[in-house]
């Protein structure tokens, strides 16, 4: 099995990005800017083509403007949100916002590990996740990590999740990859000829053969069980 790492093992840390943004001088709401994690997520998908650096501070711009970013000095100093972002961007690397785990997720991956079967991360990040995990005390639950910033191609590029499948000695149609972006995990992962769960859905829409949605971590459990065959009981 592998796993995309943010949205689906954790997600935004939202009060982190807070003080992060107090680091560089500024004042942000954390709960305003919480609450505009769809469009964020939109500008992601929306500029996904450009690349993932540029994908991101897109989206960063999102949860920056709507919770009203500005200098804690009070002074007006223009295209103040980008300014941040590209800040928080180059920070990224060794103080990753990903890092608030989503309920349940970890607990489920230790629950694959004692039926001793093999879970890896397949993610799009930024070159430091492996010692995120560390950092993070989850790392001995993941037999690869893949992460794009280090292997140089991105989801759903299809030599990313080749990668993966090598890495665990497995073949793509053994694998099973959870994640939460459609583009990049689920169609990614068909493509490349794995399955796939699309984990927190956005819709209903209908689901191609090989492809199951799962709203949290208890339902991905029982789809594990039911639709792929994985005893976890």
């Amino acid at each position: 099995m592998t796993f995309d790492y943010g949205q689906t093992l954790a997600e935004l840390d939202h009060d982190f990005l807070a003080q992060r943004v107090q680091s560089f001088g500024g004042q942000l709401d954390s709960s305003a800017a919480q609450a505009a994690d769809v469009a964020a997520w939109a500008a992601y998908g929306a500029a996904k083509a450009l690349g993932h650096a540029r994908a991101w501070q897109r989206m960063m711009l999102e949860f920056l403007r709507a919770g009203g970013i500005r200098p804690a000095s009070g002074l007006d100093e223009p295209e103040y949100a980008e300014k941040i972002a590209n800040r928080l961007w180059d920070a990224q690397p060794s103080y990753n916002l990903w890092r608030k785990p989503v309920p349940g997720m970890f607990e489920l991956v230790r629950a694959l590990v004692a039926k001793q079967i093999a879970v890896g991360v397949i993610s799009n990040s930024e070159g430091r996740l492996a010692e995120l995990l560390q950092e993070l005390g989850q790392a001995a639950s993941f037999r690869v990590v893949v992460d794009s910033g280090r292997v140089g191609f991105d989801k759903p590029d299809a030599r990313i999740f080749e990668h993966g499948a090598k890495a665990m000695g497995m073949a793509l149609a053994e694998i099973v990859h959870v994640g939460d972006a459609w583009e990049a995990d689920v169609v990614g992962a068909r493509n490349a000829g794995a399955q796939a769960v699309w984990f927190r859905p956005t819709d209903a829409r209908a689901l191609p053969h090989g492809v199951v949605a799962c709203r949290d971590a208890r339902e991905l459990r029982s789809a594990l069980q039911i639709n792929f065959g994985l005893a976890l009981a």
